[in-house]
C-alpha cells in the first residue's frame, strides 16, 4: 500500500472521528431508548450515573464466549467491506429508474462511504476489547509479520475497509494492508469467477441451480419474487421513473431470469433479478446512509416486513450467482485455500481477508453451512460489514475446538452509529456445518472445521475426472 495511500486513510480516520462524535451526541437518546428495550445489553447505572463495571456474566455475554474451559489460540476473519456507495452514478440505471434523486454520498461510486469507515473502526476497537480479553493479544499489540495479517482485495472499498478495521484493532501498530492486483483490480483470490468449465460440469452446475433455487429450471428462479418486485417498484415510484416511461426499462418479470457461466468471468445473473438486485442494494445503502429513514426510502414508511420482501430479491440473486455447491466449489476455491494457509500459518494470531458478499456467500455454500436467516438485519445472509470469522480453542487436556460464526452490526448500529462494547456488543450467528456435530458448548472439534475446509478443496480438485471433456482437459490429459 502506497504511502499516500496510508496518509489519505489515517487522515480520514481523524475526519470520520470528528463526524462520528457529533453523530453519537445527536443519536444519544435513541440509542438509550434501545437499551432500555434489551435488558440483555443494559449497562447497570451508579447514583452518580456513570456505568457500572460489567460482571464476569456480562463480559462473556458480550463476547460471546464459549466458556471459562476454553483458550482462544487463533482467528481468521473472512470480512465484507462496509458500507459503500451504489456501483453506478449520475445517469446510470439507478437514477433512470426513479423519479427521485439517490442520496448524495460521502464518496464516489462503489467507495466506502465515511459512515462505513466509522463503523469498520469501531468494529476494530470491538474485536481488540474481546481478543484482549481472552487474553490472544495484549495491550497495545504490535504484532511481527507472522503473527497478524491483513489481505484486502485491490479494491478502495475493501482496501480501506481493513485500513480502518486495523485502526481500531490495532492503533499503535501501524498495520501494512497486503494487495496482490494493481489498484482497482480484481484480485484472482476475491474474484467469484469460474476456473474450470466443461460442458458436462456446465450442464450439471446450470441443473442444479434451477433445482435448488428454480422449481426444476432456471427460469423458475423468480417464481415467488412477484410480491417483492411490487414491493420494490411502490418504494421507488418506478412506474412514474423516466426509465419506465420511455420504453427504457420494462415490467419486472418472474420468469426472465437467465444464469450463464463463461470461463474467467463471474456467474452472469441477468433478467428482471439483475435490475432488482441493483436497485434493492442501492436502497439498502441508503437506508443504512440516510439518517431520516421515510427520506432514505423517499417518502415511503417501509416497514420489516416490506425489508423482508427487497431482501428476498438479494437472496434470489445471490442464491443464482453463487449459491449452490458446484458453483460455489468453483468460484470460492482460490479463497478456501487462502483460508485453508491462514488456518495453517505457523505463529499466525489473526487474520483478515477482505473481500465481499459474494465471498462469504459462494465460501458458506462451498462448506456446507445450513440455511440460515440473521436476526436484526435486512440482509439476512451476508450483511454490510459481516464478518465471518473461523476460530480456534483449546481446553486444559490441549484439545482442540473450533467455532464458524458471522459478526454484524445490527440495522440500528449501522443507522446509530452507536458505539460496540460489552453493553452493546455487535449481532454473533453461530453457523451450522451439515454433517458435522457440535459439543455442548457448542464447538466443533478442531480438526473436523478444518477437514471440511480441506474436503472442500479436495471436490474443486476433482472436477476435472467427474466432468471431463476432452476439449477442457490439460493436453497431458
Amino acid at each position: 500500500m502506497s504511502q499516500n495511500v496510508r496518509r489519505w486513510a489515517i487522515a480520514a480516520v481523524l475526519a470520520v472521528a470528528l463526524v462520528f462524535v457529533g453523530a453519537v451526541i445527536g443519536k444519544a437518546g435513541s440509542f438509550a431508548a434501545s437499551q432500555k428495550e434489551d435488558p440483555a445489553q443494559a449497562v447497570t447505572n451508579t447514583s452518580e450515573g456513570s456505568a457500572a463495571d460489567p460482571s464476569e456474566a456480562d463480559v462473556a455475554s458480550g463476547f460471546y464466549s464459549p466458556g471459562d474451559a476454553y483458550k482462544l489460540e487463533q482467528v481468521v476473519v473472512l470480512s465484507r467491506h462496509n458500507i459503500r456507495s451504489p456501483m453506478s452514478g449520475t445517469g446510470s440505471t439507478l437514477a433512470m429508474a426513479t423519479p427521485h434523486e439517490w442520496f448524495a454520498w460521502t464518496s464516489n461510486p462503489s467507495e466506502l462511504s465515511l459512515r462505513g469507515g466509522a463503523l469498520e473502526t469501531m468494529m476494530g476497537q470491538y474485536f481488540r476489547m474481546w481478543l484482549e480479553s481472552e487474553g490472544l493479544i495484549p495491550e497495545n499489540y504490535q504484532p511481527t509479520d507472522e503473527e497478524v495479517r491483513f489481505y484486502a482485495n485491490a479494491k478502495q472499498r475493501t482496501i480501506a475497509t481493513s485500513q480502518y478495521f486495523s485502526s481500531g484493532m490495532l492503533p499503535v501498530a501501524n498495520v501494512r494492508i497486503e494487495t496482490h492486483a494493481a489498484y482497482d483490480e480484481m484480485d484472482p483470490v476475491f474474484t467469484p469467477k469460474i476456473t474450470f468449465l466443461s460442458d458436462s460440469y456446465e450442464e450439471a452446475a446450470l441443473g442444479q441451480i434451477g433445482s435448488l433455487f428454480g422449481r426444476g429450471r432456471i427460469g423458475g428462479i423468480g417464481a415467488d419474487l412477484e410480491g417483492p418486485y411490487a414491493t420494490l417498484a411502490e418504494i421507488i415510484d418506478y412506474t412514474e421513473s423516466a426509465g419506465y416511461q420511455d420504453g427504457t426499462l420494462g415490467d419486472f418479470d418472474t420468469a426472465d431470469t437467465q444464469v450463464e457461466l463463461v470461463m474467467g468471468e463471474e456467474p452472469a445473473v441477468s433478467g428482471s433479478l439483475r435490475l432488482g438486485l441493483q436497485l434493492v442494494d442501492a436502497l439498502m445503502l441508503q437506508y443504512y446512509e440516510e439518517g431520516d429513514p421515510v427520506l432514505a426510502t423517499f417518502g415511503h414508511e417501509v416497514s420489516d416486513g416490506q425489508w423482508a420482501q427487497l431482501d428476498k430479491i438479494r437472496e434470489a440473486y445471490n442464491d443464482a450467482a453463487f449459491g449452490s455447491p458446484l458453483v460455489a466449489l468453483n468460484v470460492a476455491h482460490p479463497l478456501l485455500q487462502e483460508i485453508a494457509s491462514e488456518m495453517d500459518a505457523e505463529g499466525r494470531v489473526f487474520s483478515f481477508l477482505c473481500g465481499h458478499d459474494s465471498n462469504i456467500a459462494s465460501v458458506t455454500a462451498a462448506l456446507g453451512v445450513e440455511d440460515y436467516r440473521l436476526p436484526d438485519a435486512i440482509e439476512t445472509k451476508t450483511p454490510i460489514g459481516a464478518k465471518l470469522v473461523f476460530e480456534r480453542w483449546s481446553d486444559a487436556s490441549g484439545q482442540q475446538y473450533g467455532r464458524l460464526r458471522l459478526v454484524y452490526n445490527s440495522v440500528d448500529q449501522l443507522r446509530s452509529l452507536s458505539l460496540l462494547s460489552v453493553a452493546n456488543p455487535p449481532m454473533s450467528y453461530d453457523l451450522s456445518l451439515n454433517g458435522l456435530a457440535k459439543n455442548e458448548d457448542g464447538l466443533y472439534a478442531y480438526d473436523d472445521l478444518r477437514a471440511r475446509v480441506q474436503e472442500s478443496i479436495e471436490e474443486y480438485d476433482l472436477f476435472a475426472e467427474e466432468y471431463p471433456d476432452a476439449e477442457e482437459l490439460p493436453a497431458a490429459a
